[in-house]
């Protein structure tokens, strides 16, 4: 059977189009070719593994990958705060930087940004949900926030799933402003967020390493920020200050290598998700759209 591509719906360019997945001849091996069982459970999994790669990463002579990639997939050099050949190693440019006009933040102050480039699905009921990546399977807030009251509070809430490719500006920033708490580190294995990977085992979302930080509000209550860690990021990094003050768009950290997610969490009945959000998100596909459009809106 000849492999299903990935498709997803691209915001500015109004149209559905294909994702030219990095790595996706050893990630369709690893997640659906029996023989990649081996490999996937023994070593790309574990933290190790990632942490291998990630100095790998790190090293001089990683520096030679960054003109290859940003010819390969097409990165807009013109949106960089720093030229390409000034990269000392390819996770450097890997997290790098933009110019501050480079994502012009929703300016509504009803209106919430997405937190990160990327490609985006939208659950607005989470307990309604029945048929995450596959029919059947309900998203399970509870193992992923492992905290049963937060998972009570929050069951009726609406999600924001932002999948980041390796080919994406990797920082993440706020959606809204308010006062963000400490993040809270949840351990765990580190499977790809590639819809390769999730068409196979929905519960890499809440079994991943993650992050949680909760943000109040003064308007729409408190919101759960999570960044979930993927195969090959070497780590979460948080940039923020907690208990201070922050404004929607500000930023709250980065990624290092690798493709990683990040989660949005509201309360129930605070935010009504955008229209093609909710069209495609129903129909399965993911929205393609950049850090500070228009996510959501205030109730």
């Amino acid at each position: 059977m000849p492999a299903q591509p990935i498709s997803f719906y691209h915001r500015a360019h109004q149209r559905t189009e294909t994702e030219q997945v990095y790595g996706e001849g050893f990630l369709r091996f690893v997640y659906e070719n029996p023989l990649g069982a081996l490999p996937l459970h023994a070593l790309v999994k574990r933290a190790l593994f990632s942490e291998w790669y990630g100095r790998r990463m790190d090293a001089p002579a990683s520096r030679a990958k960054v003109q290859p990639f940003i010819t390969q997939y097409g990165t807009d050099v013109s949106e960089l705060a720093d030229a390409p050949e000034s990269f000392a190693t390819f996770n450097d440019f890997f997290y790098r930087k933009l110019k501050p006009d480079a994502r012009p933040i929703a300016p509504g102050a009803d209106e919430i940004a997405f937190p990160a480039d990327g490609r985006h699905l939208v659950l607005p009921d989470i307990a309604a949900c029945g048929d995450f990546f596959i029919k059947g399977t309900r998203f399970d807030l509870r193992a992923l926030l492992r905290d049963d009251a937060l998972a009570e509070r929050f069951a009726r809430g609406g999600m924001l799933i932002s999948r980041l490719c390796p080919v994406d500006y990797h920082r993440f920033h706020f959606p809204f402003g308010g006062v963000p708490g400490k993040a809270r580190a949840v351990n765990g294995p580190l499977y790809s967020v590639s819809p390769i990977a999730l068409r196979k085992r929905p519960s890499i979302l809440w079994e991943n390493k993650r992050e949680i930080t909760l943000l109040r509000t003064p308007t729409i209550g408190d919101v759960l920020l999570l960044e979930v860690g993927a195969t090959c990021v070497g780590s979460i990094v948080q940039t923020y200050t907690p208990d201070a003050a922050v404004t929607k768009g500000d930023e709250k950290g980065y990624f290092r290598f690798g493709g990683s997610c990040f989660i949005t969490i509201f309360e129930p009945g605070r935010v009504r998700f955008a229209d093609d959000l909710v069209e495609h998100s129903a129909a399965g596909r993911e929205v393609y759209a950049k850090m500070g459009e228009l996510a959501a809106r205030v109730v």
